[in-house]
């Protein structure tokens, strides 16, 4: 008998055990003052931070930079006319401004990521023999540190700024896959959605209030101190990680026995206890590399209007500087609704039986790629009515919070024990979007005209559903063979 076969039997004969245990969760594990549910707060602070850290930049450039820019004397009637007498005059002028030409502000807002992308898979790696806690703290400190310099690194000179950021980047790419590694001991299977939304939905809520949250402290202080605030703030977050969170509930000391014995008993039959790492079985998974192709497509989609929604809103829809911080954060607060919302649906089909774990998986994936598709286009044909504009752009990314309880925790459906590994292969595909979609929107938007950016639209929404059908057709919802600890032992 083949080596596969006996994997196949092992296989079976673990769906057969599976199908005999009970699918409910036992009461006896409260959800209120949790441990597993004051971790997912805690973490939701923590990317809240992450986020807040990460954006920031975008707003404050604004004011770090001297304006000096000629307007071709052709091109007037190319965006819509100007719609508000907001005075955009600061309150105060007391900050640096620094003579960077737009070359050099691109390398500043790119270099993030060309650290970020690095520490992926290395951070998953470690994540799984170490623990996530304190990696996922000292990247976020890290972060936090070197934000709090970025006002020296800019009188240094533009490379100082660059570096900073790629050292930012380093510390925040190993944060999801420890994120991720750390639930694969804490998250119970059937809580997989609720709590990863609660946790990952700090993204979201980061950029919305950093967004105009950062144009308010430049308004009334100056640029330094949005560097100076968030950096603080990362920085009181971690001493509060440090003391209040452990890696495993088996060395957490506050948690009670009851809810200690409901997450080890819920993830017995998925963990696996072998150290070393089937990277053949990982890199040749069908099932993963369909997560890889929705989480870039997604990216794709996410990091354009993440980079580019303030200039749409500036440039095409007129909307002046206070405004635009407000109304560019409107789309991610929607998006952290949906998420909210979707990971409560989510778990209460399938705790409830009503539909399996990859139906979920696919149909959310669905809402939260082609919707935002749908749109998206949408957006592009609404000329120059500013409210249909703003409020279409907003469903488009509020939809793409459903994502998050499809594609986006499918790790730990199909391998909890490598999610954190799973995270930062497909997470190192899905940053390429950030490095290179802003750059091919910049450079199909050289005018600024409508037609323009009805382009990039176009191919945002086919990369959107591109990733979406490559999901409904390839992903799956059970743990895989090569995850177990069976399959390892037929292997040998």
């Amino acid at each position: 008998m083949e080596t596969s076969d006996l994997g196949d039997i092992s296989m079976q004969a673990y769906n057969e055990k599976l199908a005999i245990l009970p699918i409910k969760q036992t009461s006896q594990a409260p959800v209120c003052c949790s441990s597993r549910y004051n971790l997912a707060v805690l973490a939701c602070f923590g990317f809240f931070v992450l986020y807040a850290l990460r954006v920031n930049l975008s707003v404050a450039l604004v004011d770090m930079v001297e304006i000096n820019v000629t307007k071709p004397a052709n091109t007037s009637d190319l965006g819509c006319p100007e719609h508000s007498n907001t005075s955009t005059v600061r309150y105060n002028k007391t900050g640096k401004v620094y003579n960077w030409n737009a070359d050099s502000q691109g390398w500043i807002l790119g270099a993030f990521f060309y650290g970020y992308i690095i520490t992926q898979v290395p951070g998953g790696v470690v994540a799984r023999k170490v623990g996530g806690k304190w990696l996922l703290g000292l990247g976020i400190l890290g972060t936090a540190v070197f934000t709090l310099l970025t006002p020296l690194a800019a009188d240094l000179g533009v490379g100082y700024v660059i570096a900073v950021r790629a050292l930012e980047g380093l510390g925040e790419g190993v944060t999801f896959p420890a994120m991720h590694a750390m639930w694969s001991s804490w998250a119970p299977p059937l809580e997989r959605s609720k709590l990863l939304t609660i946790s990952y939905a700090g993204a979201q809520l980061g950029t919305v209030i950093s967004l105009p949250l950062s144009g308010i402290i430049c308004f009334y202080l100056d640029w330094s101190y949005v560097f100076y605030i968030f950096g603080a703030v990362g920085v009181l977050w971690f001493i509060l990680w440090a003391f209040l969170v452990s890696d495993t509930p088996e060395t957490h000391k506050g948690i009670s026995p009851v809810e200690k014995e409901f997450i080890i008993s819920s993830l017995q039959h998925e963990l696996s206890s072998k150290t070393s790492v089937p990277w053949r079985s990982i890199l040749t998974s069908l099932p993963l590399w369909s997560i890889v192709v929705a989480h870039f497509s997604y990216n794709w989609t996410y990091y354009t209007l993440l980079s580019l929604l303030p200039t749409y809103m500036k440039d095409i829809l007129k909307f002046n500087i206070q405004e635009d911080g407000f109304l560019s954060a409107l789309p991610y607060l929607g998006c952290w609704t949906c998420m909210m919302i979707a990971g409560q649906l989510a778990d209460y089909l399938r705790q409830n039986q009503i539909l399996t774990t990859i139906v979920v998986r696919k149909i959310w994936t669905a809402i939260g790629m082609v919707g935002p598709a749908v749109f998206l286009v949408a957006a592009g044909f609404t000329g120059c009515n500013y409210r249909l504009a703003v409020a279409l752009l907003t469903l488009s990314s509020a939809l793409g919070g459903f994502s998050m309880s499809g594609f986006n925790i499918n790790h730990l459906d199909i391998a909890p024990s490598y999610a954190g590994i799973l995270l930062g292969i497909t997470n190192t595909f899905a940053t390429i979007p950030g490095m290179v979609g802003p750059v091919i929107a910049k450079g199909l938007t050289h005018y600024n005209t409508i037609g323009e950016w009805q382009t990039v639209f176009y191919i945002a929404a086919a990369i959107d559903v591109f990733g979406a059908v490559f999901f409904l057709l390839f992903g799956k919802g059970e743990v895989q063979s090569w995850a177990l600890d069976g399959y390892h032992l037929h292997r040998k």
